[in-house]
C-alpha cells in the first residue's frame, strides 16, 4: 500500500521525535525536497517507476547513524546489480522476487520495499541466516512501519541503550497493538510467522522445502546480473 505522502511524513517526523526523546542523538532537521533515484534503480530491479513514498524517504538527509531500532540503518540506492544478492532469501513471495529494493539494514533482518504491482509499497522482511525460510510482510505500508516503532518506543518496547548509543528492542510482542513482525527481533515465533505468510500469500509449499528453492533463486539472481552486465 502507497500512504499519502502526508500521512508518510507525519508517521517519520513522529518517529524522529519519539527517538530523540528516548535519547537518541538525531538532530533537528529541514525537510528535503524529493528527488528522483539514480538511473540504474529501474533497470536493477527491472520496474518502469519508482514511487514517490520511496523516493521521499531516500531523499531526506538523515545522519550517518543506527537510526533504527537494534541498530538498524536506512540503506541508499543501489549502485549496481550486487544489490540483488540481498534478494537472496526472499523465499516465495507473492510478487516476482527482484521487484523490491533493500531498504533498511538490521544485523540479522533485511527488511525491503515492494516496487510494483498489487503489492507496491509494502515493507517484507527477510531474516539474515542461511536456514530461515521466513518471508514475510513486515508492514503494509512505510507509514504503518514508522507508527509501530513510535509505538514501540512509546510503550517502553524500543529502549534507548546509552553505552551504545542504539534504540534496543525490548518485547514487542508484551505490549498491546504492536505488531512483532514489525520489528527486528528473531527469531519469530513460528506460529505467528506461518499464520502472517498464509495471510500475505507465501507460497508455503516454497517455503517447506527451502533450500531447494534457494538454490533456483540464487541462479535466477546470478541470470539476472549478468544479464545486466551485459
Amino acid at each position: 500500500m502507497l500512504d499519502d505522502m502526508r500521512v508518510l511524513r507525519d508517521a517519520v517526523r513522529g518517529y524522529r521525535v519519539a527517538a530523540t526523546a528516548a535519547g537518541l542523538d538525531w538532530p533537528g532537521e529541514i525537510e528535503s525536497p524529493t528527488e528522483q533515484p539514480p538511473e540504474q534503480v529501474r533497470r536493477i530491479f527491472d520496474v518502469d517507476h519508482v514511487a514517490e513514498q520511496l523516493c521521499w524517504l531516500q531523499s531526506q538527509r538523515w545522519p550517518h547513524r543506527r537510526l533504527l531500532p537494534n541498530a538498524g540503518w536506512r540503506m541508499p540506492w543501489p549502485e549496481d546489480a550486487d544489490a540483488l544478492d540481498y534478494l537472496g532469501l526472499s523465499i516465495a513471495t507473492p510478487f516476482p522476487w527482484r521487484q523490491q529494493l533493500p531498504l533498511f539494514h538490521f544485523d540479522f533482518a533485511l527488511f525491503t520495499f515492494v516496487l510494483a504491482g498489487e503489492h507496491e509499497g509494502e515493507v517484507w522482511r527477510y531474516e539474515i541466516s542461511p536456514d530461515a525460510w521466513d518471508s514475510v510482510r513486515a508492514a503494509p505500508s512505510l507509514a504503518t512501519l514508522f507508527d509501530q516503532w513510535t509505538r514501540g518506543i512509546t510503550t517502553g518496547a524500543i529502549t534507548y541503550d546509552g553505552s551504545s548509543g542504539w534504540l534496543v528492542v525490548e518485547e514487542p510482542g508484551l505490549a498491546p497493538g504492536l505488531d512483532p513482525l514489525a520489528f527486528p527481533v528473531a527469531p519469530i515465533e513460528e506460529t505467528l510467522l506461518r499464520a502472517r505468510q498464509r495471510e500475505c500469500g507465501v507460497d508455503m509449499t516454497a517455503v517447506e522445502d527451502g533450500f531447494e528453492y534457494n538454490e533456483k533463486l540464487l541462479d535466477a539472481i546470478d541470470a539476472a546480473k549478468a544479464s545486466l552486465a551485459r
